[in-house]
């Protein structure tokens, strides 16, 4: 995970639990098959991607009745 995304993505959720989650459960839905919404380079990890589609504003952050969930647009 680069430092930079991770600083790029704070600014835009300011959270820092918040942010994990998001990331967390984001790698977990790319990781299972879910296709990234991004451009991708083969140096990308799942966690950088996450945190580039935070900073694109492709994904964000939802909720489905008491948890938090991750809505791709």
């Amino acid at each position: 995970m680069k430092s930079d995304l991770v600083d790029k993505a704070a600014e835009i959720v300011t959270d820092p639990l918040v942010l994990v989650n998001l990331v967390s459960q984001r790698v977990r839905q790319l990781n299972s098959g879910r296709s990234p919404l991004i451009p991708t380079r083969p140096s990308m990890g799942a966690a950088d991607i996450a945190l580039q589609e935070i900073i694109e504003g492709k994904i964000k952050l939802g909720e489905k009745k008491k948890e938090e969930e991750v809505i791709a647009e």
